[in-house]
């Protein structure tokens, strides 16, 4: 028989149960399972056992595994998007020390986690799901390309701002600058920041000066000279920088 509790005694409260995570905690776990084990190795079992979540919370959020991985993914790219405002930040008077700028913060970007984790996922899933590369074209490449031909016609343009060539050469700087290097990282070659910072300088340089070579030369000068080596110091400082950071970081793991 049932106990009854006595009258006007309070009732025992129930503990709640484990708090369900949050729809970004979620995606996060699904998208290291992905990562590691790919699109069709990872199961919604594996996921929910990971996420300590029972499955049928899962389905409703999302009605299907390939639903799941879609919006793990887009999370992915959000969280790897340069914002146009900070790249726009590192304009200068100085136009290739603003492209230095800009090229440096696009590859560190490609080279971080979150661009080697959407490098990988891309990289494995595209052939039978095409339509992830695209949604991270359109949504982290188109952007930046963009931009960047804005940049080309207001410094490089006429007195209308007009510079036929922009989008061209706003694609190639990034196939020249950042295209390279995370063609690299995605094959899973390890580089030294001190080699990646001198290779990006370099290819800034090289995309640069071949767009304006277009353009009559001006001679030699002495400040040219100057320009020249004060450019060679920047390259040796930045190094330098690299090279302090990397030990630091080898001293600390």
């Amino acid at each position: 028989m049932a106990e009854i509790e006595p009258a006007g005694m309070p009732k025992v409260k129930r503990k709640p149960g484990r708090p369900s995570l949050s729809n970004e905690e979620l995606l996060d776990k699904a998208l290291d399972l992905f990562l590691e084990k790919g699109f069709a190795g990872t199961s919604i079992d594996a996921i929910c056992a990971a996420a300590g979540m029972a499955k049928r919370t899962v389905y409703s959020r999302y009605g299907d595994k390939e639903a799941l991985f879609k919006a793990a993914l887009s999370r992915a790219i959000d969280e790897w998007i340069v914002p146009i405002d900070r790249l726009r930040e590192q304009e200068g008077e100085d136009f290739e020390a603003s492209l230095m700028r800009i090229g440096e913060i696009l590859v560190s970007n490609v080279l971080g986690p979150a661009g080697l984790r959407l490098l990988r996922l891309t990289n494995s899933e595209s052939v039978t799901m095409p339509e992830i590369s695209l949604e991270n074209v359109r949504r982290g490449t188109e952007p930046t390309l963009q931009y960047l031909a804005d940049l080309f016609r207001r410094r490089l343009g006429n007195n209308k701002g007009d510079f036929p060539e922009a989008e061209n050469a706003a694609q190639a700087f990034l196939s020249i600058v950042v295209g390279g290097t995370a063609s690299n990282a995605a094959w899973g070659m390890r580089m030294e920041m001190a080699s990646v910072e001198r290779h990006t300088r370099y290819c800034v340089r090289l995309f640069l000066h071949g767009l304006l070579a277009e353009t009559a030369q001006p001679a030699e000068s002495e400040a040219g000279q100057l320009h020249s080596l004060l450019r060679d110091a920047e390259d040796r400082l930045c190094e330098a920088r690299a090279r302090i950071e990397e030990a630091t970081r080898l001293v600390r793991d």
